[in-house]
């Protein structure tokens, strides 16, 4: 017997009040199947594609949700972000969406390709070391008094991310497991928030980087882990949990599998050449992990929150 889970911070009616709350201005994005990769793992795969989310990610869900719960005061000087591209321009579109002045602060290393886009969204761009980014952030917040979204975490930003397993749960119920990438944790953290209420037993799995293990670490610790600072193809995911998504995804029993470069690479290669779909090597780590534990997954049905489309290609002309 699956024993009940009680997460702490957000709750599924948060969830549900983000969903009324953003519905007019996200998609409801598609479930994509492959009886190519249903043959190869023997189970079900029903990926949910956030890549064809507005702003190209899931963040956008939860950037809005985040921006229309701001109160006038909080709102007057507008909203500050760091990010290295989805988070950036989901809350550059949201700000716009009410007006507001967005600034978001940049790791250097940035993909150009999310760096454009955020400029062409209405963001001021600050542009520093990856390791800055964080006080470079807190700086332009006290010159400005702008108000901080946090990428993930924020309990609005949490609540509006579990929109998107909201979605996939009711458009394909009965799913074995879900799973979905791990980088700060805000799209696991929603995940579970969601999953955990409405399909208790169904197992939970983040996927993440080798490169950049943090989230493992700090599940297999019960210790907040640093984040390695390592480069990866799966740049969305280099940032480590913090304590609002630690202690979710401790709460919500969430396992995490990581992968290595060349898988996330094979699998954003699956997504373009045989699904024709444009999914970044952040988005993809999830059929990564599934390939990774294979063995595990006959006769399952399984959910994959694919949780952006915004890429250079670098990765797939190297």
């Amino acid at each position: 017997m699956t024993l009940p889970h009680k997460i702490p911070h957000v709750s599924i009616e948060d969830v549900r009040a983000a969903t009324n709350r953003i519905a007019d201005h996200v998609h409801h994005t598609p479930v994509a199947t492959s009886a190519t990769l249903d043959r190869e793992l023997t189970a079900s795969v029903f990926f949910k594609m956030e890549s064809m989310q507005k702003v190209g990610a899931f963040k956008a869900r939860g950037a809005l949700n985040a921006v229309f719960q701001l109160d006038d005061e909080a709102a007057a000087n507008g909203v500050v972000t760091h990010s290295s591209g989805n988070h950036g321009q989901a809350l550059a579109y949201a700000a716009a969406k009410r007006g507001l002045h967005c600034t978001v602060v940049v790791p250097d290393d940035a993909p150009a390709v999310k760096v454009d886009a955020m400029r062409g969204y209405g963001a001021d761009i600050v542009l520093c070391p990856h390791s800055e980014r964080v006080a470079t952030m807190e700086r332009v917040r006290a010159e400005t008094g702008a108000t901080l979204i946090h990428p993930f975490n924020n309990t609005a930003v949490i609540a509006g991310q579990g929109t998107a397993a909201l979605e996939l749960l009711e458009d394909v119920p009965d799913l074995d497991v879900v799973v979905a990438p791990v980088g700060g944790g805000g799209l696991m953290s929603g995940t579970t928030v969601t999953v955990r209420a409405l399909s208790a037993g169904t197992r939970l799995i983040g996927a993440e980087p080798a490169q950049v293990d943090d989230a493992a670490r700090s599940l297999a610790t019960g210790v907040i882990q640093p984040a390695t600072g390592l480069p990866t193809l799966g740049d969305g995911l280099r940032t480590a949990l913090e304590n609002l998504t630690f202690e979710i995804l401790t709460a919500g029993g969430v396992e995490i599998v990581t992968v290595e470069e060349t898988a996330i690479a094979e699998a954003a290669r699956f997504h373009l050449y045989r699904m024709k779909y444009l999914v970044e090597p952040s988005g993809a780590v999830g059929l990564a992990a599934l390939r990774k534990i294979v063995s595990e997954l006959a006769g399952k049905r399984i959910g994959v929150i694919v949780s952006g489309g915004n890429t250079d290609l670098a990765w797939l002309r190297a």
